[in-house]
């Protein structure tokens, strides 16, 4: 399932260095870099990421690799969210619902919108927050989203068949596996800012967890509280 677009086509497509040719760059590199769902690819594609960053950065959106978006925080470099969202699509239970803790610039949760699963997103910081909230709207993608502590999770609309951490804590957070639905997976960054991996939860049919340690990466802290 694709977006349906409601902002200006022409700056959806982009052009020049944000064009669909130079998308379609990003997506070959990605696929040798080892992303093999198609279904994620396309998302890659489909969703335009310069609309995600500033404007004085829209020409490197198509690069593999993280900016900034104010704040000490950062939209995630092309195949780490490539990779998360692959991740959270395995499993034998289908994905309808995802959670994901760290809403940032909104790019990740416009990726997961653009794949038909039910999105909802928790950011800790208002002024991020509000800018997503605008970009998804003109996107017309529809995510839930609210400004939060996103270490509580959202649990009231739990338990969710995937979910994903965009910051990295020095361990997983109990409060977020309990809302995992039997079934379902979940993706985050763990470890001190000098030596983070990327961890995979599955929570069996039975409630039982597997926990696997994969790839090396580097995000920001997953912090607690609110700011405005």
């Amino acid at each position: 399932m694709t977006p349906r677009l409601r902002v200006p086509a022409a700056e959806a497509a982009g052009s020049g260095m944000t064009s669909q040719r130079v998308r379609d760059r990003l997506v070959q590199r990605l696929r040798e870099g080892g992303i093999v769902d198609e279904r994620v690819l396309n998302a890659i594609r489909t969703v335009p990421r310069h609309l995600f960053v500033d404007e004085a950065l829209a020409t490197r959106a198509y690069e593999d690799t993280a900016l900034p978006i104010g704040h000490s925080q950062t939209i995630s470099q092309p195949w780490v969210v490539a990779r998360m969202t692959e991740l959270l699509l395995t499993g034998r239970s289908p994905k309808t619902t995802v959670l994901e803790v760290g809403t940032g610039s909104g790019y990740q949760a416009a990726v997961l919108a653009a794949l038909g699963l039910e999105v909802y997103t928790v950011e800790r910081i208002g002024d991020l927050l509000r800018l997503a909230r605008k970009r998804l709207r003109q996107l017309g993608m529809n995510v839930r989203s609210k400004h939060d502590d996103g270490r509580i999770g959202w649990p009231e609309h739990g338990p969710f068949d995937a979910i994903i951490v965009t910051a990295a804590g020095p361990a997983l957070v109990d409060a977020l596996i309990d809302q995992l639905a039997p079934g379902g997976v979940l993706v985050a960054p763990v470890g001190a800012s000098a030596s983070q991996s990327l961890v995979q939860v599955t929570r069996e049919l039975d409630g039982q967890l597997q926990q696997a340690t994969l790839a090396p990466v580097t995000f920001v802290p997953l912090l607690s509280g609110t700011l405005d």
